[in-house]
């Protein structure tokens, strides 16, 4: 149950291509349900928007939760916190923050951005200890990838096998995260039947997951391409993350009701 809500925010980065509008708006918000093992009830998770000011510059602000809750906060508790304030116009992140608690586990960071000199300052809170690395040209990170990404959607040049990379700074190191359009599906959720885009991203396989290839996950075939599902198979049990509810979104959202 470590990475729940990473598991949550990977919803998040299942897009490629080139859209002509923005796929969200101040105000949007999601909350996911968590399952382990297809029964057990594990947690939840939430992400919300809002348009703020960075010194003097116009972000989003976007902050994503997780938490462990019934009888899996018993044994292993989750509390964490991301934040993230990436540029209105580019979306690319200037201030990215990590505060988490995981079975007694606990990291306090924040990455302030240099995109013109492509540089990340690291401030590791907990320990006091201040860093800096260099980053890729449009560097994101873990959070601003979904709405980045979002934005820049095309699904008629989709098809399945095509696959796409983007670069990510996260806690003190560079990734290159790709992942693989597999296809069109409609699934069934709480609100109904909703028509989806499908993805596999490619993970490390080890300690968390069997294999590259554990994660498949859905977001909805529609202009504000929302977050549906993730199913992750770990190294012990499974993982399956859920919309639960939603608010806020930018356009109708599509459903088909039996």
């Amino acid at each position: 149950m470590k990475k729940l809500l990473f598991l949550g925010l990977l919803l998040a980065t299942l897009q490629v291509g080139f859209a002509q509008n923005s796929s969200f708006k101040d105000g949007e918000w999601f909350k996911f349900k968590m399952s382990y093992s297809g029964f057990l009830k594990a947690g939840n998770a939430t992400l919300s928007v809002k348009e703020t000011d960075l010194g003097g510059t116009p972000v989003y602000h976007v902050v994503g939760k997780g938490w462990t809750t019934g009888m899996i906060k018993w044994f292993f508790k989750v509390n964490d916190r991301y934040e993230s304030y990436f540029d209105q116009q580019t979306l690319l992140p200037y201030k990215f923050v990590r505060n988490i608690y995981e079975g007694g586990y606990t990291k306090n960071l924040t990455i302030e951005f240099d995109q013109k000199n492509q540089k990340a300052h690291v401030d590791d809170i907990k320990h006091n200890v201040q860093s800096t690395f260099d980053t890729k040209p449009n560097i994101q990170d873990m959070v601003s990838t979904f709405y980045y990404l979002r934005n820049n959607l095309n699904t008629d040049k989709l098809e399945p096998g095509d696959e796409v990379t983007i670069d990510i700074f996260f806690d003190q190191e560079n990734y290159g995260f790709k992942l693989k359009y597999l296809g069109k599906d409609r699934i069934e959720t709480d609100f109904g039947e909703i028509d989806a885009l499908k993805f596999r991203p490619y993970v490390m396989a080890g300690r968390v997951f069997k294999e590259e290839e554990s994660l498949t996950l859905w977001v909805s075939n529609d202009k504000n391409k929302v977050p549906l599902r993730i199913k992750a198979d770990l190294a012990v049990g499974s993982l399956r993350a859920d919309l639960e509810a939603f608010k806020g979104l930018k356009y109708p959202f599509q459903i088909h009701i039996n």
